[in-house]
């Protein structure tokens, strides 16, 4: 697949903005945006901005899932639930850097626009499901990795529940828009390590 020009330029204001690891860049490269976007705003899909995507939600600023991703410290054989499939594109970078991906998207029309861009993309390491987030997907736990992708007032029980030991969980915490920072959960035997990583903006996680 050949690089355009705009996606080139992006990964170099990704770059510039702290994010470091080759891994993750090169799994940003490799998934188009464009294909993820309305048409109607594909002129703008290699731009470091948040887009509509339709039913209320967005498809998150290329560098917003470029830090997440990062924070997740992903490996090649770990397994991720994603929870708040929207457009698909987070999960389609996911599917580059781990063994697979299982994703939750409680809008039915949005999750079958996004499972016709796996197919199309070839993403046959992608698993997604319509269903409520916060309760996770307990048939297939635990996870060694956990991606949020709504926000919640605090981390669902379930979900914690789902994280193995050694895991991490990577959500955005806030009881409002204005509020909100992304926050890194580790599980240890004993409970979970908590950091705080940097504001941001994310629609609710609904039922939260």
């Amino acid at each position: 697949m050949s690089v355009e020009p705009r996606q080139i330029r992006l990964i170099m204001e990704l770059r510039q903005h702290g994010i470091g690891d080759a891994e993750v860049l090169g799994a940003i490269e490799r998934v188009p945006r464009e294909m993820f976007v309305p048409e109607q705003f594909r002129d703008h899909a290699y731009e470091n901005t948040a887009l509509p995507i339709g039913a209320g939600q967005t498809i998150s600023q290329p560098l917003v899932v470029a830090l997440m991703t990062q924070a997740l410290k992903l490996g090649e054989r770990m397994r991720v639930l994603e929870i708040g499939t929207g457009s698909g594109y987070q999960a389609a970078v996911l599917s580059h850097l781990c063994r697979r991906v299982y994703t939750i998207e409680r809008h039915p029309t949005l999750l079958k626009e996004a499972e016709a861009r796996f197919k199309e993309l070839g993403l046959h390491n992608v698993t997604a499901m319509t269903g409520n987030g916060i309760a996770g997907w307990p048939e297939q736990a635990p996870f060694p990795r956990i991606l949020a992708t709504a926000a919640a007032v605090e981390a669902p029980p379930a979900l914690l529940d789902q994280l193995d030991v050694g895991g991490i969980m990577v959500i955005p915490i806030g009881a409002n828009a204005s509020d909100q920072n992304v926050v890194r959960l580790t599980r240890r035997e004993d409970g979970f390590e908590s950091e705080t990583l940097w504001p941001v903006r994310f629609v609710p996680m609904i039922g939260d």
